[in-house]
């Protein structure tokens, strides 16, 4: 006996939901907190062209604060305000360190004049990143390759735009 066109239906949709259930399951989880830091500990989830974002929240906005992605660590990370960054009187020596292991492979130095949820005020993102620039750039199933730039929706629901 043949199976009805509803059946096979059925049939294709559990297949694709156990496909992704399985794919989801396999998938590295983000762990709790920097290993030899339980201090820091996830702040985020994943955020396209970054991934997940750890803190001590007693340093935060500024940091610094370490990014994961797909089973490895993926940053380091400042936030200074534009007073930080232009004054004369504030340095930061020996803060963009990336974690034991790893190297950085390039920085990316982004201006967010909006903010963004955990720092809702204008400042900059100082990324040093231990992965190649396209790699980061499609974290979290972002298929444009581009950063993101962050706004509050009307009801203050945080807004997420690729950047051209």
């Amino acid at each position: 006996m043949r199976p009805s066109l509803p059946t096979c239906a059925l049939a294709l949709v559990a297949a694709v939901v156990c496909a992704s259930a399985a794919d989801a399951a396999t998938a590295p989880q983000p762990p709790a907190h920097v290993p030899g830091m339980p201090n820091v500990i996830r702040v985020s989830d994943c955020i396209p062209a970054m991934g997940y974002h750890y803190a001590d929240p007693k340093t935060l906005p500024f940091g610094p604060i370490y990014g994961w992605y797909d089973g490895k660590w993926v940053f380091t990370e400042i936030m200074p305000s534009p007073q930080q960054l232009g004054s004369m009187h504030q340095s930061f020596d020996n803060v963009l360190r990336p974690l034991p292991g790893y190297a950085i492979n390039h920085v990316d130095f982004w201006y967010e004049k909006n903010g963004h949820p955990g720092y809702w005020a204008p400042h900059y993102d100082i990324h040093a990143f231990y992965v190649p620039h396209d790699a980061q750039m499609h974290f979290c199933g972002n298929k444009s390759g581009r950063r993101m730039e962050f706004s509050k929706g009307p009801n203050g629901e945080v807004i997420m735009t690729p950047m051209h």
